[in-house]
């Protein structure tokens, strides 16, 4: 009896541990890291990815690769490799061969030519497929057993190989006895739902028979311990609906993670965890414009980054993908500015997307002209022609006036909303009635000049709010945001520097370079950290300085070896437009010239970065220059962010923010980046000195307006960091000088967090790669955040109970938002526990301007270890029941009431005890 007991409960422990885990099969090619981040094990077709984007990066040590083993594709490149001898028999079903696993050289051929690749190219975790395949040729029960003994050599050795790597398999029941200890879990398809290989009826019940022999063998795999993953197949209709639900919950009620897709794989399916929906796919027309001139991108990311979400730009041009295969998006836009090329073809995918539940927005045109008929009916809306000019407002929504009043100027045409909510509503001279923008039961639109409309500067005002527009049009949930502006609730400071004009003459008697007035009046004066970047033509002896070589050289190495300057590079030649770029070729036209160069992006970058750290660094500083600041147009293609990348080379600059009180306007505050195949540029967090001087012909001092932009995007919302950005040609006039030492001036008396521009870059690219998992109402999972560790909500005085969010290290409160401190160090995930109680007063930090190097928690006692880049400054929130302990002692220890306030002149580390009882 007490041995009954033992097993009963090991095998409860196995349910529960297993219940808690989540798996994917994703054969597709709409890769969604915001999707596949929240599971545990994520299998996928390797030819299907890019291993050097930066999702896979994240979360590849949960990323597995398939892998066949026992058979072989005939369509794949390595099916001309194999050898006759090898093949035993064919697969007419997957046009495949069936392959002799007992063959050692056929095995080697598996590593070699299967496995090897894939690891070279970033996949450390391997899901095998095919196992059983062997059963196709084996004439009887010995030979059976002689190819099961091979197989399980086989993976065994692979485990013997390449200790560090997961590996999932495809059943392979016949020899878990043997395998087990080699293995992370095991996958097996259709125990209550599978594919009957009929058109028209393609998914079937499973048969209870069939089941009874799964659990026969299922049992052995729990014996072990592993995880089992089971795949259901069913239409895309059922995978969401009701029946996918039931067969989830009974697989999770037998111990096992569930994985419901349909047949090919080819959709995001369910599984035990559920992914928060970030990604708005944004249909647009790249036949004219590039996506960053896109209306788009320069109205529409910003909004939707605020409140977490992110655009997915889609190419109209290209296929339009499947409807069904949609469901991992929070909506859809379509944003064009001429008709669609295919107007039906758009009609009639917009109702497939409509059937199938997914909220869609116009912005700026329907895409087609709107006409009577069936195919329109699903819209709710009749179009005719405009006869009579615009002549007043009827009905204004309270989002309708956001930046400006609805403008006169008369549409094109008439628009009569027949189901939905009006927000926008004018009257023509003939009496006839035009809803421009409205709510309908399928989502929403803004259209003609009623989306944006411009003024007499060329600006883009928003007549709707489009922050409530967009919430409300496409259903989007209200986020915690994981936000790249804070820090230790601290707003992020940086200061980046293009390599321009480091040997400009200097006017007027203070200076020589441009380059020596920015070392000796800025980069030694403020002692924050720099990021200087050089232009490596400049320090070359064939470039236009060449004679100056020896003098800009030791310049430059003056400026590196300080320790609040890191270094970067502005590329070698300055390209102009990168866009130009041909087969790893720019013409000289496009960039400097430079006698005998042969351009090469390897020279550009890789080169300048290893000139920096080998002969202008001083002999071991570190970190090393790692970065690349764009230049010319910065407006690099997805080739060449995908060799930025490749080469784990950081990157920034673009996007045009230069929001300032005289144009308050959100198209004047560029998104965080663009999104590029999967590869994101970083933009800046303002513009440099060279917009703010119109193209630098004056006035001179006009960068001191960027004071303006870094107020206006801090406040009512936090859009940005504070961002000094400029060039080395700063140094050489005095009204340029003096316009940066104001913006430093003032930088310097904000309550900011300052870090070099290499520590932000990262956090940028996990904002666009995190996972969110919605448990229940409150409690939210981040997943994927590394260096990103502030989230925001958007509550003022938000109550927080830290006694259930061990995640979290702070709370700061500002203005309207809440800006919760996470501390991530070596975690795979962070909770964020936002459920309402009534909490007790509990210490913690409230802001601080340093890194937290380690945090550990107790009942009683939190304990903080910071290290800064500039002398510490903290405050904490102490109960009076509380007590604090800093070492070193504090040049400065304040407090003021529940408050302590702590800071030091020079000390940059420094150890914090809380201690309540």
């Amino acid at each position: 009896m007490k041995k009954f007991f033992i097993l009963f409960f090991l095998f409860v422990d196995i349910l529960f541990a297993q219940i808690s885990k989540s798996a994917v099969v994703y054969y597709g090619n709409d890769i969604s890291y915001t999707t596949l981040g929240v599971h545990d094990y994520i299998i996928v077709q390797p030819n299907h990815i890019d291993t050097a984007v930066p999702g896979f990066q994240i979360y590849k040590d949960k990323i597995y690769a398939y892998v066949s083993i026992g058979e072989l594709d005939k369509t794949l490149d390595e099916y001309k490799k194999l050898q006759q001898n090898w093949i035993k028999t064919d697969n007419k079903n997957w046009n495949s061969v069936v392959l002799d696993i007992k063959n050692k050289d056929y095995q080697e051929f598996l590593f070699q030519t299967m496995i090897e690749p894939l690891r070279k190219k970033g996949f450390q975790n391997f899901f095998f497929d095919t196992l059983d395949s062997y059963q196709l040729y084996s004439a009887n029960q010995e030979e059976r057993k002689e190819n099961e003994k091979a197989l399980a050599g086989f993976i065994n050795e692979f485990h013997k190989r390449y200790p560090q790597s997961k590996l999932v398999v495809n059943r392979g029941f016949e020899i878990m006895d043997d395998i087990h200890d080699s293995i992370e879990a095991v996958l097996f398809e259709s125990y209550y739902s599978g594919t009957s290989g009929a058109k028209k009826h393609p998914y079937k019940k499973v048969s209870s028979q069939d089941r009874e022999w799964f659990d026969f063998w299922l049992n052995k795999v729990r014996f072990y311990k592993k995880d089992i993953i089971s795949v259901e197949y069913m239409s895309p209709k059922d995978i969401y609906g009701k029946k996918g639900e039931d067969v989830k919950n009974q697989l999770l009620a037998k111990g096992m993670i569930p994985y419901i897709a349909n047949r090919d794989l080819d959709l995001y399916g369910v599984s035990t965890k559920e992914a928060v929906k970030r990604e708005i796919f944004t249909l647009i027309s790249e036949k004219r414009l590039d996506r960053t001139l896109q209306d788009s991108h320069q109205l529409g990311a910003l909004i939707l980054e605020y409140m977490g979400y992110k655009q997915r730009l889609y190419p109209i041009e290209k296929p339009l993908p499947k409807p069904e295969n949609m469901h991992h998006y929070a909506g859809v836009m379509i944003w064009l500015r001429d008709y669609a090329p295919q107007p039906k073809k758009l009609v009639k995918w917009v109702k497939k997307l409509v059937e199938n539940n997914i909220k869609v927005v116009f912005m700026g045109n329907f895409g087609f002209i709107l006409r009577s008929g069936k195919e329109y009916k699903f819209l709710g809306i009749k179009v005719k022609k405009r006869k009579a000019p615009k002549i007043r407002v009827v009905y204004k929504g309270k989002m309708i006036g956001y930046e400006v009043e609805p403008p006169l100027t008369s549409a094109d045409q008439i628009i009569k909303l027949k189901k939905g909510t009006p927000l926008l509503t004018y009257e023509y001279a003939d009496l006839s009635q035009s809803t421009a923008i409205a709510l309908t039961p399928w989502g929403g639109y803004m259209v003609g000049d009623d989306a944006v409309t411009v003024n007499i500067e060329n600006e883009n005002l928003w007549i709707a709010n489009p922050f409530l527009f967009f919430q409300q049009a496409l259903h989007l949930k209200p986020l915690p945001v994981a936000d790249v502006t804070t820090q230790n609730g601290k707003r992020l400071l940086f200061t980046h520097v293009d390599g321009d004009g480091l040997a400009n003459r200097v006017e007027g008697d203070f200076g020589y370079y441009s380059g020596d007035v920015i070392l000796n009046q800025i980069l030694k004066k403020y002692h924050i950290p720099h990021s200087i970047s050089i232009i490596g033509a400049e320090l070359d002896k064939n470039g236009y300085f060449g004679k100056y070589r020896k003098e800009l050289t030791k310049l430059v190495q003056d400026m590196y070896k300080l320790d609040n300057v890191e270094g970067a590079t502005h590329t070698f030649t300055h390209p102009f437009f990168w866009g130009k770029i041909k087969n790893n070729n720019l013409d000289p036209q496009y960039r400097l010239k430079v006698k005998g160069y042969k351009f090469s992006l390897q020279h550009e970058m890789i080169y300048t970065l290893r000139q920096i750290n080998t002969e202008l660094y001083p002999k071991g500083k570190t970190p090393k220059a790692k970065t690349v600041f764009w230049s010319g147009d910065c407006t690099p293609l997805e080739s060449t962010l995908s060799f930025v990348y490749r080469h784990k080379i950081l990157a920034i600059n673009g996007g045009d923010t230069t929001i300032t009180r005289t144009s308050p306007w959100l198209n004047r505050i560029a998104p965080l980046g663009l999104e590029r195949g999967g590869y994101t540029q970083i933009y800046t967090g303002a513009q440099n000195e060279n917009v703010f001087t119109n193209d630098w012909l004056g006035p001179f001092w006009g960068f001191k307006n960027v004071t303006q932009t870094f107020e206006m995007t801090n406040s009512p919302r936090r859009y940005k960091p504070i961002d000094i950005y400029y060039h080395l040609y700063s140094g050489s006039k005095q009204a340029s000088i003096e316009a940066l030492k104001y913006v430093f001036n003032w930088a310097m008396k904000q309550d900011t967090f300052p870090i070099y521009t290499s520590r932000y870059i990262p956090k940028v690219i996990e904002f666009y790669n995190y996972a969110l998992e919605n448990k229940g109402e409150h409690k939210w999972i981040f997943y994927g955040l590394n260096t990103l560790n502030t989230v925001r909500i958007e509550e003022k005085n938000l109550n927080v109970s830290l006694q259930k969010n061990v995640d979290i290290t702070g709370i700061k409160h500002f203005e309207n938002h809440t800006y919760l401190s996470l501390y991530t160090k070596n975690k795979k995930k962070a909770l964020v526990d936002l459920t309402p109680e009534q909490k007790k007063d509990e210490a913690y930090m409230v802001s601080a301007n340093g890194y937290i190097n380690t945090f550990e928690e107790s009942n009683t006692t939190k304990k903080y270890s910071f290290e800064s880049n500039v002398a510490l400054k903290m405050d904490f929130h102490l109960p009076q029941e509380c007590k604090i302990n800093v070492s070193p002692k504090a040049d400065k220890e304040e407090h003021k009431g529940d408050s302590v306030y702590i800071s030091y002149q020079n000390n940059k580390k420094a150890e914090v005890i809380l201690e309540c009882y």
